[in-house]
């Protein structure tokens, strides 16, 4: 069984950074491609970034391209979302996720483990 825990949300203003953490358990980390969604209150759950399992392959949605980097360490069973810039409509629960297929999937329901999310609010 895998579990994910997200650690590193919190509250920043409007162009400042966080760097979000999630910790895998287990010894198979490197044959999942990993993944970062984000729920808003009343929203759907949508896809910011995936990384394949080496960690040498990166997806991102249009609406983080260029402000959040998703990056992966397999010695140490961790993926990491580092989120720069950040705007009032970044604020989400934002979760990791563990995927079995080999492509870099954008939708949810590829992703077999999630954790149990972090909250991330930006102030305007």
């Amino acid at each position: 069984q895998v579990q994910l825990v997200e650690s590193g949300g919190g509250l920043v203003q409007a162009g400042g950074s966080l760097r979000l953490s999630c910790a895998h358990s287990g010894r198979t980390f490197s044959m999942y491609g990993m993944g970062w969604f984000r729920q808003a209150p009343g929203e759907e759950r949508e896809f910011v970034a995936c990384i394949s399992r080496s960690g040498t392959a990166t997806y991102y949605a249009d609406s983080v391209k260029g402000r959040f980097t998703i990056s992966r360490d397999n010695a140490k069973n961790t993926v990491a979302l580092q989120m720069n810039s950040l705007k009032p409509e970044d604020t989400a629960v934002y979760y990791c996720a563990a995927t079995s297929t080999g492509d870099l999937p954008s939708v949810y329901n590829a992703y077999r483990y999630w954790g149990q999310g972090t909250q991330v609010t930006v102030s305007s």
